[in-house]
């Protein structure tokens, strides 16, 4: 009996011995990023554990301008930012809250849609906003406030108009999507076109590919993805939440590039320097790539080119 009082008494102190080496031992990576990069994250945070034992990379996804927000407003601690927008890491971050920003993927807009969606079979680049417009089709796009693939998609509607030669077009597309039909990240929308209960939803084409929906590819003068026409994107305007609540801001139209940043109140800024090198380096670009977000190879630092870690700058160019 004593003997096994013993045994329970070495298993009690074991456990607990390996409680005190986990936490002492293992480090949590916070990461905050854009919900357009779920798929990928799994993957790059997979491949960084493997390269690190004992560290766990905590993703978080959210709208970006919610992500930048949970830092500059909520003040929470984070190891990485990661935006679907490189400038909402510049207006909402830069200089209080992060020091530099480096641009590291490329995206374009599509109409995202399932096989059952109405008049799938008759929707294309010259039609889709004809087919929108019917009676009974619902479609929907994230929130501009929280995402930037929401404001993205206001600009592709104004860009259309143009494009189209069709006078108010926008306003019509802004009416005919109801309030319900604004998610807070366009990556919500798909369980909603998955069910039926939504037609057709404006997302990243990199989302569509990446959970095997059908889509339309929007011509390149629209779709906001080919820095050869971001001189016709600019023209595109939308105002949104700015910098402090209740304040607004402009912004223009631009070719869509991701922006990678490590906030000055990371709690474990040197792995989050590890991170950001395996995320520009060749292993994180191939994950990337797979994912149907193209990599910027290499990565490009728009903004802080001094203050960007040591370790980072044979990864990247300056603009």
């Amino acid at each position: 009996m004593l003997n096994g009082h013993r045994v329970l008494a070495a298993v009690a102190l074991l456990a607990v011995l390996v409680l005190v080496a986990v936490s002492v031992f293992s480090e949590n990576l916070i990461v905050f990023h854009a919900g357009s990069l779920t798929v990928p994250m799994l993957e790059l945070a997979n491949a960084f554990e493997a390269d690190h034992p004992g560290v766990k990379v905590n993703a978080e996804a959210s709208g970006s301008n919610v992500a930048a927000r949970k830092i500059s407003e909520l003040h929470r601690e984070a190891d990485v930012m990661m935006s679907a927008d490189y400038r909402v890491i510049d207006q909402l971050l830069i200089p209080d809250y992060a020091t530099w920003n480096v641009q590291f993927a490329r995206n374009t807009m599509v109409i995202a849609y399932a096989e059952h969606s109405k008049y799938a079979d008759e929707i294309t680049a010259e039609n889709w906003f004809r087919v929108l417009l019917r009676p009974g089709v619902s479609f929907g796009h994230s929130d501009p406030d929280l995402d930037p693939c929401g404001y993205r998609t206001l600009m592709v509607w104004q860009l259309a108009e143009e494009y189209y030669k069709l006078p108010g077009l926008a306003s019509e597309l802004v009416d005919a999507c109801p309030l319900g039909n604004i998610r807070p990240k366009a990556v919500e929308l798909l369980a909603l076109l998955q069910s039926g209960d939504m037609d057709y939803a404006f997302e990243y084409r990199s989302v569509a590919v990446q959970h095997n929906l059908r889509f339309i590819e929007l011509p390149d003068e629209i779709n906001l993805g080919r820095t050869e026409f971001a001189d016709r994107y600019a023209q595109a305007v939308v105002r949104i939440a700015g910098r402090k609540p209740g304040e607004t801001m402009s912004v223009s139209g631009a070719p869509i590039v991701y922006g990678m940043t490590i906030p000055t109140n990371a709690p474990h800024p040197d792995l989050a320097i590890e991170f950001a090198a395996f995320l520009l380096g060749p292993q994180g670009q191939e994950i990337m790539h797979k994912s149907g977000q193209p990599p910027i190879v290499p990565a490009v630092v728009v903004t802080g080119a001094d203050d960007l870690p040591v370790q980072l700058s044979a990864l990247v160019s300056e603009k």
